[in-house]
């Protein structure tokens, strides 16, 4: 279970406490959506209240509604779902995506304790074939001392008004792809129940 949760780390690291790097010239409206979503979930992380003060609770409020406006959870875990979903009751899925929210939203707000330090360089985007937009970018950061790059995808699409994202890919790594064959593999194993109750285990260790 530990190699699947290591994925909603890497999640993490697509919208960390970080400086923004040069915008292309010719950057797109993905690409402004994206470097709008860092900035603004960056400049939340990057302020430190007391541990368990009220004010801490409110800037967790706050990341939170930030991470919901520019990440569609509910569009990843049904893709990552999608060899499972036509099985499961609506009351199961259902409880399957707030779970799945519930985690990767607990990440992002751990990050409120974090130091982590990372800039982005935004080096461009191009539009699939589905009609969504890839947004490439490249994180700076180090690892024991030394430079280390990682190089992160976002795989965007619109939703009435807004650009938002359904996948990350870290160096060419879908966390769609990563979460279905993690997600068959349990199931297969220990059933549907057996994939939430590990999910919920999870959050609560946390």
């Amino acid at each position: 279970m530990q190699r699947l949760f290591i994925l909603l780390i890497s999640l993490f690291i697509a919208l960390p406490a970080v400086a923004a790097g040069p915008t292309p010239s010719k950057a797109g409206p993905g690409t402004a959506a994206v470097k709008a979503a860092n900035e603004k979930i960056a400049s939340l992380l990057k302020q430190k209240p007391a541990a368990g003060s009220k004010e801490e609770k409110e800037l967790a409020g706050k990341v939170t509604t930030s991470v919901r406006d520019f990440l569609d959870i509910d569009e990843l875990g049904k893709r990552a779902m999608a060899d499972q979903w036509a099985k499961l009751t609506k009351e199961q899925q259902t409880e399957f995506l707030s779970t799945l929210r519930a985690l990767i939203e607990d990440n992002y707000v751990r990050g409120l304790r974090s130091n982590l330090t990372y800039t982005v360089d935004y080096t461009g985007e191009t539009a699939d074939k589905d009609g969504n937009i890839v947004v490439t970018t490249t994180v700076n950061t180090k690892r024991k001392g030394r430079p280390f790059k990682i190089n992160i995808d976002y795989v965007v699409k619109k939703q009435g008004d807004k650009l938002k994202a359904w996948d990350v890919k870290t160096d060419g790594v879908g966390l769609v792809d990563n979460y279905r064959a993690q997600f068959n593999k349990i199931i297969a194993k220990d059933g549907f129940d057996g994939l939430l109750t590990k999910m919920k285990k999870k959050r609560a260790t946390k």
